[in-house]
């Protein structure tokens, strides 16, 4: 972590050093998120973000952009358990919510005037994680952020289009890298983020 922690900052200080231009700006959007690996029969939830950025301009091609950002993630999935009081098998929705404050730092390259790919690594940090059980005509919610670890890394792959010098608009895939569960003496489980996100930006 202290490795991918000073690479970043290494990365910031050359950009700023060898910064042409540097913008600042806001972003929002929405994610179409879910959890990944031993974890079963989980569908998308949609959260959204929300937060800042810096694009540090180092040639006309090729511009640096960290970002700081709010991001409501999770996933939802599918429950069957079993009422004894009832004596009958019950269906019940699972939906896990994630909140984490992002930094990403991505590399931007502008195949054409207006139009970028980008990739980039990600550092998450878990701000909170609830789950809500809703079935049967009820609904309830519990704390279980001592589930999950408190920091997450990923890489994101993006592009994005530039209507205005002021307003654009990206897409955006985040592959978490690192496992989230925070695992009890014997138990291997990984569960890892992935989210789609769409946002609109805009530069002053």
């Amino acid at each position: 972590m202290k490795k991918i922690t000073l690479s970043i900052v290494a990365v910031l200080a050359f950009g700023f050093a060898n910064a042409q231009e540097v913008k600042f700006g806001v972003k929002g959007g929405i994610n179409l998120s879910t959890l990944t690996g031993d974890i079963e029969d989980t569908s998308s939830k949609v959260g959204f973000q929300v937060g800042g950025f810096a694009e540090i301009k180092l040639s006309d091609k090729f511009s640096v952009q960290p970002e700081l950002l709010y991001s409501a993630q999770g996933a939802k999935r599918d429950f069957n358990g079993f009422d004894i009081d009832e004596m009958e098998v019950v269906s019940a929705d699972l939906t896990y919510k994630l909140a984490y404050i992002n930094v990403p730092v991505m590399a931007k390259y502008y195949v054409a005037e207006k139009f970028s790919l980008e990739a980039g690594p990600q550092i998450g940090f878990l701000v909170s994680a609830k789950g809500k059980v809703s079935g049967g005509g009820d609904s309830s919610e519990e704390d279980i952020k001592d589930l999950y670890k408190s920091i997450d890394f990923g890489v994101n792959f993006g592009a994005g289009y530039d209507f205005t010098e002021n307003v654009s608009v990206g897409v955006r895939y985040n592959l978490g890298l690192s496992n989230i569960a925070k695992n009890e003496e014997g138990d291997n489980a990984k569960i890892k983020n992935s989210v789609f996100s769409l946002s609109v930006g805009y530069r002053f």
